[in-house]
């Protein structure tokens, strides 16, 4: 690839280069955006690197572009944002070359002023440690050369996954790039080195001293990869999801009584989530998905009739994900109450499948699945796992008529966001009570008769009903 050529098609890269040499700083391109410029990824986040201070020259970039530069004096860098006439806005990111050391018991460096060269040694794979020159031709390297000591252009065109440095040195400075090796395999499907995997493998432990919020950011990203099982199967083959999901590796292996044995629920979960990774991008449903068992282990009875069961998997593992999201340092907001109230309805639909259903059953299932229910029935979907094709399809035509009456029965009995028109306030002023135990029980009666289909969700229907019910707990209307 000419670098150069492409170099001069965007204006950031003459300007940086331009007032890289009116200060005297040579400058390089460095990290993801080389790496996906090689792989033809698009790519909004620019590093810069330089032989001086980075500060300095993103204040001279920014002064020449009219934008305003962040400026983080505590890590020697600065940050700012330019337009591109093509890609639209990208930030660009400005550090001086340094060498980094670490103690054994912390991950955070002691950090010098280095090389051009140290630098590169720090980088945490080889197809992350090229750098591109946005020097002059009189300078050591001209405009546009690539400079690739560790031969990650080679891994990239091996799909090789490579520390630059021996892998021990590499992650015991910073424990993260285990993560990030595996992350990136999963990302671009690539192979990790046998020695580098080794090396995960015997500093896996080392991951206990990175935070938890680092480490989830990059386990989001191997979620939201095209094939995430890939990802939690190197993770759980180099003994890391051991430390940070023992729940989900616990759901490991089979056990068989008297002939019968059960599905290994932690492959089944995996197929789970890539199947729902092949139809949605959510990164809460795709959580949905790698809980939705998770509570199977403490749910696992043998019965003699029928053999393996897991009654109440669904409700124990519901319980269990606030604690999840807790110590996951997972945001305990509407996405933890959804992913909770996905894991704990994964199962209502599947009986629905049957014939002969009741049009109240759908209606609880609309009024509990509210705003989530397309989620659940992709989630439900993507559980219908077999190894047998045909029975897989069997399952998923009969699920086609389930969907299709709960939308027919939601687009009738408008139940999405389903609230009663008789609220606890009607009910007060109605009967002159204050918030009470009588309140309560009129809106359950009024509630479940609407989801019974015994009234329908209009006022003139339900006033009657909730005078009826009122007469029955010896409360009269207040005379206006």
């Amino acid at each position: 690839m000419n670098f150069a050529a492409y170099l001069h098609t965007k204006p950031i890269f003459e300007l940086i280069a331009t007032e890289a040499r009116a200060l005297g700083i040579p400058a390089y391109v460095v990290g993801g955006y080389v790496r996906d410029l090689v792989l033809k990824r698009p790519s909004k986040d620019i590093d810069i690197v330089c032989l001086g201070s980075g500060i300095a020259l993103a204040e001279a970039v920014g002064k020449a572009a009219k934008v305003s530069v962040a400026v983080y004096q505590n890590f020697g860098t600065a940050m700012l944002r330019v337009d591109d006439p093509v890609d639209g806005w990208v930030e660009v990111e400005f550090v001086g070359a340094r060498k980094e050391s670490y103690r054994a018991d912390s991950r955070k460096p002691i950090v010098e002023n280095g090389t051009l060269q140290d630098d590169q040694n720090r980088r945490d794979l080889t197809i992350n440690a090229m750098i591109i020159s946005l020097n002059a031709d009189t300078a050591d390297y001209a405009f546009g050369d690539l400079i690739d000591p560790f031969n990650g252009l080679t891994d990239l065109k091996r799909k090789i996954i490579r520390t630059p440095l021996a892998p021990d040195i590499t992650f015991s400075d910073d424990p993260l790039r285990m993560m990030r090796a595996i992350r990136f395999a999963t990302q671009l499907n690539f192979d990790i080195d046998a020695d580098t995997f080794d090396g995960i493998m015997r500093m896996n432990d080392r991951i206990g001293i990175v935070s938890m919020e680092r480490i989830i950011d990059e386990l989001n990203k191997i979620i939201l990869a095209p094939t995430p099982s890939y990802g939690f199967k190197l993770l759980y083959q180099a003994g890391l999801l051991q430390h940070l999901l023992p729940e989900l590796v616990a759901l490991k292996g089979v056990e068989t009584v008297e002939g019968k044995g059960h599905k290994d629920n932690f492959y089944h979960t995996l197929q789970v989530l890539d199947n729902v990774a092949g139809m949605s991008n959510d990164l809460w449903l795709r959580w949905s998905a790698l809980l939705h068992d998770i509570a199977k282990t403490q749910t696992k009875r043998f019965d003699k009739r029928v053999g393996w069961t897991f009654h109440g998997h669904e409700e124990v593992g519901a319980r269990q994900v606030p604690n999840l999201f807790r110590r996951l340092k997972l945001p305990l907001n509407e996405h933890m109450k959804q992913v909770q109230k996905l894991v704990r309805l994964h199962m209502r639909p599947i009986p629905l499948v049957k014939d002969g259903i009741t049009d109240s059953a759908l209606r609880r299932l609309l009024f509990d699945a509210g705003p989530d229910l397309e989620a659940l029935l992709t989630l439900c979907r993507a559980d219908i796992t077999s190894k047998n094709h045909d029975k897989v399809q069997r399952h998923l035509q009969r699920f086609d008529q389930v969907e299709q009456k709960l939308h027919d029965l939601e687009e009738r009995d408008q139940l999405r966001n389903f609230q009663p028109v008789i609220t606890g306030e009607l009910i007060m002023e109605t009967f002159g009570l204050k918030p009470s135990k009588e309140v309560g029980e009129i809106k359950v009666a009024v509630r479940e008769a609407i989801l019974e289909g015994t009234i329908p969700n209009r006022l003139e229907e339900a006033m009657p009903f909730m005078l009826k019910i009122g007469q029955k707990l010896g409360l009269a209307p207040v005379q206006s």
